[in-house]
Formats: structure tokens, sequence, C-alpha cells
């Protein structure tokens, strides 16, 4: 497997025993790339809390209203860690709805979601995907991909939906989002969401223990520790709050749903020193 015959990508083999945190997202999307154990461990994850499909759902709007307001903003190249198997909503769909001239990198470690990514893009010489771990940041910038489609001169939109959540190592985490903000110049926006903490209950540590034996275990974060995630850059309104509470803001696109507490969203700019 060749990215644009930039430079050999050697994938590890597929554990198809192993459930994969992008393949149960990719099935309750209601997506055809998974294998029959992430079904059964989607299905254990969804007896627990029924609404999870929901907030899958809510996630994806959230980021089609953080790449609009990000186009708004007058961005036109974006940067998506963690960017998962392709399915209706994602950030290269969005973005070339809004903008088609608009440039886009997907940044993943799974290697179904680089394949089935790679398939997607068909060629497109504007977009690229990249297989990666987003942790490992400075590789990630000097990437031939990045390197190639995005200038880091001019704003670019830090997509990371759906996948802090996954992170365990709160610390290696926090320093590569530290890298990703220093790269980027001002005006650029980073739009996060996030499982809260707030909603700590039997059902959610019954959701924590069935991801625990997946590729990614699932740590949930409260409202402080999501909102250092952002490095102290300026949140747009109403900051970090529950996706209902930030759809609510006047202007917004999206609309609020039954599941809307279970996770926290926020966007922020980069401001000019």
């Amino acid at each position: 497997m060749n990215i644009l015959g930039e430079q050999a990508v050697v994938l590890p083999e597929v554990d198809p025993q192993r459930p994969s945190v992008s393949r149960i997202y990719n099935f309750l999307l209601g997506g055809r790339h998974n294998f029959a154990v992430d079904r059964q461990a989607a299905t254990a994850a969804r007896a627990a809390m029924p609404e999870l499909p929901a907030i899958l759902r809510l996630n994806r709007q959230f980021l089609s209203e953080a790449v609009r307001l990000s186009v708004e903003a007058g961005i036109d190249q974006f940067l998506d860690l963690g960017c998962g198997i392709p399915a209706p909503g994602n950030t290269y769909d969005v973005a070339r709805r809004l903008l088609p001239e608009s440039r886009v990198v997907g940044v993943d470690i799974e290697p179904v979601a680089f394949v089935h990514g790679r398939r997607r893009l068909d060629g497109d010489p504007t977009a690229d995907v990249l297989f990666a771990d987003l942790l490992d940041a400075g590789e990630v910038l000097a990437s031939p991909p990045v390197r190639r489609l995005i200038d880091l001169d001019r704003p670019v939109g830090l997509i990371l939906v759906s996948v802090a959540h996954f992170i365990t190592d709160t610390d290696r985490l926090v320093a590569a989002l530290d890298v990703y903000r220093a790269a980027v110049p001002p005006g650029s926006l980073l739009a996060l969401s996030h499982a809260s903490r707030k909603r700590n209950s039997p059902r959610v540590e019954q959701v924590r223990r069935v991801y625990h034996n997946t590729t990614a275990p699932m740590v949930a974060r409260d409202p402080d520790e999501t909102v250092a995630l952002f490095g102290g850059w300026p949140l747009l309104e109403p900051g970090v709050r529950s996706f209902g509470e930030w759809c609510s803001v006047p202007g917004r696109q999206c609309e609020s749903g039954t599941a809307e507490t279970a996770f926290l969203v926020g966007v922020a700019r980069k401001p000019h020193e």
C-alpha cells in the first residue's frame, strides 16, 4: 500500500477476534466495515446504553457544524485526527460539500480505517489518509501527506471528534495537542468532543468495560479536564458544554437530541499574539 506513491505503508495484521473501536463505531453508524466480534461488542454496549447510536449521530452533527464554522471563518484545510472508517457525515464529505476546493488529511491507526479511507478518496489529489498514531504529532506533521496538502502558514481546522476519550494517557494526549496547536497559525480552530464524566453511572461503567476489551479502552473526563485539552485557546460560545447546550446558541445549524448530555463538545480558535 502506498500513500500516492510517496512512501510505503506496512500495515499490521488485523485481528478479527479482537473488537476495534473504529469498527464498532462504524457498525453503530450503520456501516458495513466490521467483523462479527465488533458487532457483538457493539450489541453489548448498546444493551447497556440504548441511546449509544443516537450519541454517535449527535457527534456527527457536531462534526458537521464544526466544519461549517471553520469554513465560515475562512478555513479551507482540515487535519482530521482519528478520522475513523468512512461513514456518511465524515469530515471529508462535509468539507467538500461546503467548500469543494478544501483539502483534508485524515489520520488513523486502525488499518481498516486507512484502507477504506484511501479507497473512498479514489485518487483525489487534494485529500489523503495517513496511517499513523495521532499521538505521534511530530511525525504526523512531518509526513508527506500533511506536508503536501496542509499549509501550516494558513489557518487549519483541527478535528478531534469521538477520539480523545479513547486515549487514556492524559499526559501523552495533552503533549500531542500542544504540538498540533503550536504548529498551526492564529485563526486555526480546534473542534473536540468527549465522553462526559458527569453521566457516570452503572450503565456508563458497563459501556466502559465493553470498550476495555477493545483496541482502545475508554475513559470519561469531566468538564475541567476537557477544557484543559484546548490548551488555553479562547472557546467559541458557550464554551465546553453538553451538545444540547452548545447547539442552542443562536445561528448554530444543529439539533439537540435525547442523548445530548452524554458528551461534551467545544470549538476554540487560536488567538493572534
